[in-house]
C-alpha cells in the first residue's frame, strides 16, 4: 500500500511539477509571443486590410455556396491599400442609424446594412465607471474588425443584382433604433426587386432582422438567405485550458462544437448541415452569434481565411432558397445575439427562441451538470449577502457540509493507516526479500483492524469534479467580473493589486515592470495568505519519512503562492478560505478520532531545523 501511494504521490507531484511549469515559463513565452503577433498584425492589417464578399454572384452554372467560400477577397488593389483608421473616424465616414438601447450604443453602417458598430455601456474596461465602454463590435478599416452581415446569395446561373456590403441602403423615416422603435431600410436592385429590412433590438442584446423581398420584375427569383460573422485577426485571449475563446455553436445532432483560432487555422474549413443550430464567435466574457430559426435547415460553415497576410475568421449559414413569385413577397426572419453572457439573459433566449442548448455559450465545462447549479447557488447567496465574494465563502463553506461526512471517513481512514504503520514496517525488517509475503501480512493486518486503503482516497476522488466546477464558476462567469470584495479588492475577476516587492505600495514603483523578471514579481497580500494557509495545512500531517517528499511538500506552499499569484483574486480568496476551512476540519476529525494533531510539533520542528541550518 505504500508503495502504491508513493507512486500515486509521485504522478500527482509530477503533474503539479508540469502545471508550475507551465505557469512560469510557457505562459510568459506565450504572453510574449502573443504580443509580438498583435504587433505584426497590426502592421499588416495596415498594409492589407481585408474585405468581404459575401453575396457576390456565383460562377454560372455551379451551385450557390456559402458566404464563407466568397468572403475575404479584396476588391481591388487600391482597397488593399486602404490604411487602418481610428475607430471614431471609420464609423463617421458613412451614413447610419443610431442605436440607443439601456444596454447598447451604438449604429448600423446603411452601407452593406451590416451591423458593426456595438458597445456594452453597462461594461466599462475597469472598474472605474467613466472607463471606456466595452466595444464588442468594430468596422472595417479599423484596428480589430468584428462584424455581423446577412443578405441573399442568388440561384446558380443568375444575373440578378443581390445587395453586396457596398450597397448603400435608405433608412424610411428618420430616428435611432430603440427597443421601442425599429428601423426600416430598402433598397431596389433596377430589375424589379425591392429589399426592404426591418431591425429590431430589446432592451439587452437581441436584434431581431426581418427581410421582405417584392418581385414586380418579369420572372419569377430564387434566392438563398445567409448570415454571417465575421473577425479580422486573431483576438487577444485568456490563454487558459478552462476556457474556450474562439469560434462556437451547437449544430443540431453534431451538439456542441468548438473551435479554437488555431484549430480552425488548421482545419480552413469545417461545414455542417442541420437544423436547429446556432453559431458565432465567443470571447471570455462577451459574444456575436447567429440565430437562425431553429426549424430552418441551415448549411453552416466554419472558416478561416488567409487574405493576403491578414486572417479572417468567419461562422455563416446559408438557408434553404426562397422563390419569390412574380407580383409576389417573400419574408425571412433570423436574430442575432450580441452583447454580454450573462446567464439569465442567455437562459432567457434560450426559453423563449426555443433555441439548441443556447446556455452551451458560457463555458460551463464537461461538469455542466455540477458547474450551473453551483452558479445558482453563488448568484443566490449574493442576492441575500450583496458581494460575490462573501457569496463564495458562503458557498465554500456549504460544500464543506456537504461532504463533511465523507471527509470524516477519509481522515478516519488515514488514522487508522497511522496507527499501523509500526507494524506495516516490521514486515519489511521480517521479510525484506519477500514482496509476495509483505502483501499477504499487510492485507492481514487490514483485515484485522478492519481497514479500507480505499477508504482515504474515495471521498477526495468524489470531491474533485465538485471543487473544479466552483473554480470553473469562479473563473469563467461575467457575474464576478469587476465586482468588488473588500479593502483593495475592487474587482474579484482580477489579480490582486497590492505587490510585496514594492512593500504593498509604499515605493513608488511597479516591480511587474521590469524587464524580464517583471513577469515574476507579481505576489500580493491575498496570494500570501493563501501560501501561509497551504502551508499549515502541510504540517497538519506527519512529516513525510523520505526525505525527497519532504523537500517536495515543504517547496509547495511556495510554489503554489508564486503560481496563484496571477490569477483572479477571487479564486485565490477561495483557495486561501478552503484551506482554511480544511485545516479545521482535519483537526476535528482527527481529534475525534484519536490520532494526534502533530501541527504545532511539525513547525517547531521546521524552525529548529532552519536554525540548525543556519
Amino acid at each position: 500500500m505504500i508503495e502504491n501511494r508513493n507512486t500515486i504521490l509521485a504522478v500527482i507531484l509530477s503533474g503539479l511539477v508540469l502545471i508550475a511549469w507551465q505557469y512560469i515559463y510557457n505562459i510568459p513565452q506565450m504572453e510574449k509571443q502573443r504580443a509580438a503577433q498583435q504587433a505584426e498584425l497590426a502592421q499588416k492589417q495596415a498594409a492589407n486590410p481585408a474585405t468581404t464578399a459575401p453575396g457576390a454572384t456565383p460562377t454560372p452554372g455551379t451551385t450557390p455556396t456559402a458566404p464563407a467560400q466568397q468572403a475575404g477577397a479584396p476588391t481591388t488593389p487600391a482597397a488593399a491599400a486602404a490604411p487602418v483608421q481610428p475607430r471614431p473616424t471609420v464609423i463617421a465616414a458613412s451614413p447610419r442609424v443610431k442605436i440607443e438601447t439601456p444596454s447598447i450604443s451604438g449604429s448600423i453602417a446603411l452601407t452593406g446594412a451590416r451591423i458593426d458598430d456595438v458597445a456594452l455601456v453597462k461594461f466599462r474596461e475597469t472598474v472605474d465607471p467613466k472607463s471606456p465602454a466595452i466595444e464588442l463590435f468594430s468596422p472595417s478599416g479599423t484596428k480589430e474588425p468584428f462584424y455581423a452581415e446577412f443578405g441573399f446569395v442568388p440561384s446558380a446561373g443568375s444575373t440578378v443584382k443581390m445587395p453586396t456590403k457596398d450597397t448603400v441602403w435608405t433608412q424610411e423615416g428618420t430616428g435611432a433604433l430603440t427597443p421601442a422603435k425599429p428601423v426600416t431600410l430598402s433598397w431596389n436592385n433596377g430589375q424589379g426587386l425591392t429589399f426592404k429590412r426591418t431591425i429590431s433590438i430589446d432592451d439587452k442584446y437581441l436584434f431581431t432582422i426581418k427581410d421582405d423581398v417584392s418581385n414586380v420584375g418579369d420572372a419569377p427569383v430564387t434566392l438563398y438567405p445567409f448570415g454571417l460573422i465575421s473577425r479580422h485577426g486573431v483576438p487577444p485571449v485568456s490563454g487558459y485550458y478552462i476556457l474556450h475563446e474562439g469560434l462556437i455553436g451547437v449544430l443540431g445532432e453534431k451538439g456542441l462544437q468548438e473551435y479554437g483560432y488555431k484549430a480552425i487555422d488548421e482545419a480552413k474549413a469545417v461545414e455542417f448541415k442541420v437544423t436547429n443550430a446556432w453559431l458565432g464567435i465567443t470571447d471570455k466574457y462577451w459574444a456575436g452569434t447567429l440565430l437562425p430559426s431553429p426549424k430552418a435547415n441551415v448549411q453552416a460553415r466554419f472558416s478561416s481565411n488567409l487574405v493576403g497576410t491578414l486572417r479572417t475568421y468567419q461562422t455563416d449559414y446559408l438557408l434553404d432558397p426562397l422563390t419569390v413569385a412574380i407580383g409576389g413577397t417573400a419574408t425571412t426572419t433570423t436574430n442575432l445575439f450580441a452583447g454580454a453572457k450573462e446567464n439569465a439573459v442567455v437562459d432567457t433566449y434560450d426559453r423563449q427562441l426555443s433555441l439548441n442548448k443556447f446556455d452551451r455559450l458560457i463555458d460551463w465545462g464537461w461538469f455542466y451538470f455540477i458547474t450551473k447549479p453551483m452558479f445558482f447557488l453563488i448568484d443566490w447567496f449574493f442576492h441575500i449577502v450583496g458581494n460575490f465574494g462573501v457569496a463564495i465563502l458562503a458557498v465554500t463553506v456549504l460544500v464543506k457540509l456537504v461532504f463533511f461526512p465523507l471527509a470524516s471517513k477519509s481522515y478516519a481512514s488515514m488514522a487508522k493507516m497511522k496507527a499501523v504503520q509500526p507494524q506495516l514496517a516490521a514486515l519489511k525488517d521480517k521479510y525484506p526479500d519477500d514482496k509476495v509475503k509483505q502483501q499477504q501480512e499487510m492485507m492481514e493486518i487490514y483485515k484485522k483492524e478492519k481497514i479500507n486503503p480505499i477508504a482515504g482516497c474515495l471521498p477526495i476522488l468524489i470531491q474533485i469534479p465538485v471543487f473544479f466546477s466552483l473554480y470553473k464558476v469562479l473563473f469563467v462567469t461575467i457575474e464576478m467580473r469587476h465586482a468588488p470584495f473588500f479593502g483593495w479588492i475592487r474587482d474579484l475577476s482580477a489579480p490582486d493589486p497590492t505587490n510585496l516587492f514594492n512593500l504593498f505600495g509604499l515605493l513608488a514603483f511597479d516591480p511587474t515592470q521590469l524587464p524580464v523578471l517583471g513577469y515574476y514579481l507579481h505576489l500580493g497580500i491575498w496570494p500570501i495568505i493563501m501560501g501561509i494557509t497551504m502551508w499549515v495545512q502541510m504540517k497538519l500531517n506527519p512529516t513525510p519519512p523520505d526525505p525527497t517528499q519532504k523537500m517536495i511538500f515543504d517547496w509547495m506552499p511556495l510554489i503554489f503562492t508564486f503560481m496563484l499569484a496571477g490569477f483572479p483574486a477571487g479564486l485565490v480568496i477561495y483557495w486561501a478560505w478552503n484551506n482554511l476551512l480544511s485545516v479545521l476540519q482535519q483537526g476535528y476529525i482527527m481529534n475525534k478520532n484519536g490520532a494526534k494533531i502533530e501541527l504545532f510539533d511539525n513547525i517547531k520542528t521546521t524552525f529548529a531545523g532552519s536554525k540548525k541550518t543556519t
